[in-house]
């Protein structure tokens, strides 16, 4: 009972904490709206480069001006200079913000409304800093997106597996690495395609919708046509319509779509899945 009654007093105090800085991020957010520079009515960004193509081409970009654009991931104040860490698809890129260099009215707006999470851009050119680590130097920057919640592992963290599951887009943000998954299924499935593909198989779309639960055997998914008034099956397998194409002078036919299997699941067995 003891440890309950203490669970609940640091839950309500974490709450409220959790509020507070919502509310001041929405203050933030209202300031800036009030003097006229909404960050929610920018549609474009002249982006040019991104993190990973500055690295790599470091030798032809060096000292050359670059538009990038990310998500503010960390900030270290050094009073008039500040270090910023921006995130993109490619991974991270360090900024040096100058207050000499951005003027003066939009260093004292990116300390005064600026928070971890923002969607930022930032213009300027290529160096290396003393340390080699290869940045750029601002000569503008720019909120182009205002987050109005904080980073979880800036308040709670993201430890728990189920929570990583179910907000991936949050898990994406925090940890970096997970993205890896994504780009090598991405790549796993192209190469599956082109080598299909390339042993002249035509790719084909069949059906979702099944007036039979057929082709294995699963417990599907039942939906109602309300025109036909009918119960229909979302598929659990590909080969009914397949075979069909074949009957009908496809033989090299193939489809890589989503089925669905109304059973169990678990981390390697999703009721939604992928099939080829």
């Amino acid at each position: 009972m003891s440890e309950n009654k203490n669970e609940q007093p640091q839950a309500v105090q974490a709450e409220q904490e959790l509020n507070e800085l919502l509310q001041i991020r929405r203050d933030k957010l209202a300031k800036l709206q009030e003097a006229g520079k909404d960050p929610f009515a920018i549609t474009t960004c002249p982006r040019d480069h991104y993190a990973q193509e500055i690295r790599d081409q470091f030798e032809t970009l060096e000292n050359q001006d670059v538009c990038i654009a990310g998500r503010l991931m960390s900030w270290r104040d050094m009073g008039k200079a500040s270090f910023l860490d921006v995130h993109d698809k490619t991974g991270r890129m360090q900024v040096y913000v100058k207050i000499d260099e951005v003027g003066e009215e939009s260093y004292k707006e990116m300390k005064a409304s600026w928070d971890l999470g923002d969607i930022i851009s930032v213009g300027g050119f290529v160096f290396k800093t003393r340390r080699g680590e290869i940045s750029v130097h601002a000569k503008e920057i720019k909120l182009l997106s205002k987050s109005l919640l904080p980073l979880p592992e800036k308040f709670h963290g993201l430890k728990d597996t189920d929570l990583r599951y179910r907000q991936r887009y949050v898990d994406l943000i925090v940890n970096p690495e997970v993205k890896d998954t994504f780009v090598r299924r991405s790549q796993i499935v192209t190469e599956i395609r082109n080598f299909l593909n390339e042993k002249g198989f035509l790719e084909v779309e069949t059906p979702v919708l099944h007036t039979i639960a057929g082709g294995a055997s699963a417990r599907p998914f039942i939906t109602h046509h309300n025109t036909l008034d009918m119960d229909m099956y979302l598929r659990i397998a590909l080969e009914l319509y397949l075979k069909r194409l074949i009957v009908g002078g496809f033989d090299k036919v193939y489809e890589l779509g989503r089925c669905f299997r109304n059973e169990g699941m678990d981390t390697r067995h999703n009721p939604e899945f992928t099939m080829l």
